[in-house]
């Protein structure tokens, strides 16, 4: 009988703020407690409660499995040939690999792991008639929806939108995390224009986006 399932998916890009995303932490009463505990390696952890995700874990948790998975961010590279080795960040899946050792060992020493279903994000995924035509910054765990690339010819990129804006309003919608994004993103329409308001710089910006 398994007793939880470690998933480490992307884990190569280590960046210079160690900033390490773990998903799959309320699968399990003990999993934050044992993260919370675990000192070295030194890591800026982002905590994701949910066990559901676009990656292998998923199955484990549908399963009644505790999981727990390791991510170091989404890329610009990402599925493409220019994903190459020069871009990995070796001494830090060193330490993202000493670090889940370290989980690892914690929870070998303690009884079988409970699971705890979690909310399931899926249920409120929708349809989109329209593209921002960016890539969001999934480690970025503040206030909005920070945008860590636009792509070209896209409505963000002809609006002017750039790398490291954070919107925060859509139209007359507040914006303050990922999934109220993409709820006001499936209210728009091709052809139409709205106001998106990011941060840029700590100042606020207004940008007319025409889908």
């Amino acid at each position: 009988m398994l007793n939880y399932m470690i998933n480490m998916d992307m884990i190569g890009r280590l960046n210079a703020d160690r900033k390490l995303s773990i998903s799959g932490i309320g699968t399990s009463p003990e999993f934050e407690s044992i993260i919370d505990g675990i000192s070295e390696p030194k890591f800026s952890v982002k905590k994701e409660m949910s066990g559901l995700g676009p990656s292998d874990h998923a199955s484990f948790y549908n399963a009644e499995i505790p999981v727990l998975a390791f991510f170091t961010g989404q890329h610009s590279d990402y599925h493409k040939p220019s994903d190459d080795h020069q871009f990995i960040n070796y001494n830090g899946i060193r330490d993202i690999v000493s670090y889940i050792f370290n989980v690892i060992k914690t929870l070998d020493s303690k009884s079988k792991q409970t699971f705890v279903k979690t909310k399931d994000e899926s249920q409120t995924r929708m349809s989109f008639a329209v593209t921002l035509g960016v890539m969001p910054d999934y480690m970025y765990d503040g206030k909005g929806m920070k945008i860590d690339g636009t792509k070209d010819g896209k409505p963000a990129q002809l609006a002017g939108i750039q790398k490291g804006d954070i919107v925060v309003k859509m139209d007359s919608t507040e914006v303050p995390d990922m999934q109220a994004y993409m709820k006001c993103l499936s209210l728009f329409k091709a052809g139409q224009t709205v106001d998106v308001v990011v941060i840029r710089d700590g100042k606020e910006i207004t940008k007319k986006v025409t889908f």
